[in-house]
């Protein structure tokens, strides 16, 4: 973490970042919506094929693949500098997959927000 002071936003953040680990759990897009900015984006290889998209294809992935209700986060890390931030987390068994991902997140008027989120599908 570069800023010493930034204990509130690196609150906000896990708060953020949890919701996202509760909205795959459960399976409701309704509670993810809110955490990812409407312009952000997503990518990554499914096997060969690269998934560059906006978030609406997660969302509908999401849906069609339903809750992952034995999903497992591992350690987050957040780097946080001034208005933007990044964030590590790996996650175990989401239905079956295990992912890393990258989010990019800016703080827009007081709410941080994801950006962008990049994964890699570890191989099964």
């Amino acid at each position: 973490m570069t800023n010493p002071d930034s204990t509130d936003d690196i609150r906000q953040i896990q708060s953020v970042m949890d919701t996202y680990i509760e909205g795959g759990r459960t399976g409701s897009v309704d509670t993810l919506r809110p955490i990812f900015h409407e312009l952000a984006t997503i990518c990554g290889h499914v096997g060969p094929d690269l998934f560059a998209q906006p978030i609406e294809q997660f969302y509908d992935w999401h849906q069609e693949n339903g809750p992952a209700a034995d999903l497992e986060a591992g350690a987050i890390r957040i780097d946080i500098e001034g208005t933007a931030a990044t964030v590590r987390i790996e996650l175990h068994n989401w239905n079956g997959h295990r992912f890393t991902d990258f989010f990019t997140l800016v703080r827009i008027e007081g709410r941080w927000q994801i950006m962008s989120k990049v994964f890699y599908l570890h191989a099964e």
